[in-house]
């Protein structure tokens, strides 16, 4: 039996979400969470869970829901994120059936500042939501981990109140995860914010699940967004046990009853990644080593043809040769989308997400990579 038995090809939403997240905890796999800035990119995820016929989760963060809207707009009120937002949900809505996957439409860390945001991305899914009967995101992130605990809490209870009656998933973070993302800078935090104890984690679990179960926590435990020198960042996945048998013993004995994150997945070793999946995780963020995928294709195509791109016409060929076939963006954007796409095969590989969408047997599955 393989996922799409389970949940159908395209967007999930409602339910869905949790059946494939609950899918994945009892097959012991993660889906990888890929930002996307483009319909360029998003193709190319898109691409790469139909070539590997894995389930896929795709993100828009505040920065990369502007500039899906055009970086000439003004985001004085978060309008342009807003509308960017919109913009990629409606054209990963449009194509994402046809490659044949089940998808996780959802919004990235969102901050007490950016809230503007949050409002914007809810009120579309609430007039989507009049029109299909679900809402137009599958789920959104509140980062609120900057605030006390308990204003934390209380703000993710009061928005995911608005959003359970639509069948929206929840996202939150307790603990923070360090570096810099989209303006908000947590390079400087206090070294144990990084862990977050299993007593804050119960916290969040009892709270929310007394609206919905369909929720997912970000526990910290040392996560960095970016990627850095081997050995200066010390991620401890092996704590998030200790969240699950936590909240494991407060609930009677139920077996990983928590639906965890890893944020800052770029870089870590794939020890690291085994070990939280074994531990409970569902999905893990990729984003700065995708985007340094998508410049390589690019960045090696204009390094290997750069005397095709000096003029519109003469090259190393003739002086009268035309070079449109060299310098046409659908040319050299789609070599960084194959680059992207390798990358997000090898994520899901690391992750243990291959082949989820089929009921192949091994042995033909193992086809798809020959």
């Amino acid at each position: 039996m393989g996922v799409l038995d389970i949940v159908p090809a395209g967007v999930l939403t409602g339910d869905n979400v949790r059946k494939l997240f609950n899918y994945a905890k009892e097959n012991q796999f993660a889906i990888p969470a890929i930002n996307v800035t483009s319909s360029s990119t998003a193709n190319a995820v898109l691409e790469a869970a139909r070539d590997i016929k894995a389930p896929i989760i795709l993100q828009v963060s505040q920065g990369g829901s502007a500039y899906f809207a055009g970086k000439g707009l003004k985001n004085d009120r978060q309008q342009a994120s807003t509308a960017g937002a919109k913009a990629a949900a409606v054209h990963i809505r449009t194509v994402a059936k046809e490659y044949g996957v089940p998808v996780v439409l959802h919004s990235d860390h969102c901050a007490h500042k950016l809230l503007p945001w949050f409002d914007g991305m809810l009120a579309a899914d609430e007039e989507f939501y009049k029109l299909h009967q679900e809402p137009l995101f599958s789920s959104h992130m509140l980062d609120l981990s900057e605030e006390p605990k308990e204003e934390n809490i209380k703000i993710c209870v009061e928005y995911f109140k608005k959003m359970a009656p639509l069948g929206i998933w929840l996202e939150m973070e307790i603990g923070i995860t360090g570096g810099e993302e989209d303006g908000v800078d947590n390079s400087g935090v206090d070294n144990a914010s990084l862990y977050t104890q299993p007593e804050d984690v119960y916290d969040v679990h009892d709270a929310l699940s007394k609206i919905s179960p369909n929720f997912s926590i970000a526990a910290a435990f040392g996560n960095v967004h970016g990627v850095y020198k081997p050995g200066n960042v010390k991620l401890h996945p092996e704590l998030l046990n200790k969240h699950q048998a936590y909240t494991s013993a407060k609930l009677g004995g139920k077996e990983k009853p928590l639906y965890l994150v890893f944020h800052g997945g770029s870089g870590s070793t794939k020890e690291e990644i085994k070990t939280a999946v074994d531990n409970g995780v569902v999905k893990m963020n990729v984003d700065t080593d995708t985007q340094f995928a998508y410049l390589a294709g690019i960045r090696d195509f204009i390094l290997k043809k750069k005397d095709y791109l000096q003029t519109q016409v003469g090259n190393p060929e003739g002086a009268d040769k035309p070079n449109k076939k060299f310098y046409d963006p659908r040319v050299w954007v789609r070599e960084g989308e194959k680059t992207l796409t390798e990358r997000v095969k090898e994520a899901c590989v690391d992750l243990g997400n291959v082949g989820e969408s089929t009921s192949l047997p091994p042995i033909l599955l193992a086809g798809l990579f020959m």
